[in-house]
């Protein structure tokens, strides 16, 4: 306090701002529901969102719910929602359900229970060309050698 870190005409505020700030940093107590800052309380409700978003893509993995529906869902806009989505999973929510949908696919092509077209079909792909294409691409080779010596990934 003796050697303000301000100009000579400045000490006149500094003091009491100074004073003020000593004041409320010793005689307010603080609730711990009024420490939580805005950002530690914006950071849960985007997590919050995101889980929610990531479990409504899962329940509806085949029928696709549109971004407009999930963000009506979660509470936000479909911006807000992408945006926050990207933010927390690094990931966009199309690439989220490819990645899902891929992980499904992978699961039935080792069971032996469907071949490529039923495969497609169950993880929501109307088109197979489509579904190959994709699942060539995350898994390195074609769904239908997938499973063989080598392949599972």
């Amino acid at each position: 306090l003796r050697g303000p870190p301000v100009h000579q005409g400045a000490q006149d505020i500094w003091y009491p701002a100074k004073a003020m700030e000593l004041c409320a940093e010793f005689l307010v107590v603080a609730s711990p529901d009024e420490l939580n800052l805005f950002c530690s309380r914006r950071k849960r409700v985007a997590l919050e969102r995101t889980e929610r978003a990531q479990a409504l893509v899962r329940e509806h993995l085949v029928e696709t719910l549109p971004l407009e529906e999930i963000a009506r869902r979660v509470g936000c806009s479909p911006h807000h929602l992408s945006r926050t989505f990207s933010s927390v999973t690094g990931c966009t929510i199309p690439q989220y359900l490819r990645q899902l949908r891929m992980e499904r696919a992978a699961e039935f092509l080792n069971s032996g229970r469907f071949n490529v077209t039923e495969t497609a079909m169950e993880v929501g792909y109307a088109s197979v060309s489509h579904f190959i294409q994709a699942f060539q691409e995350t898994h390195g080779c074609p769904p239908g050698a997938y499973g063989q010596a080598g392949d599972r990934k």
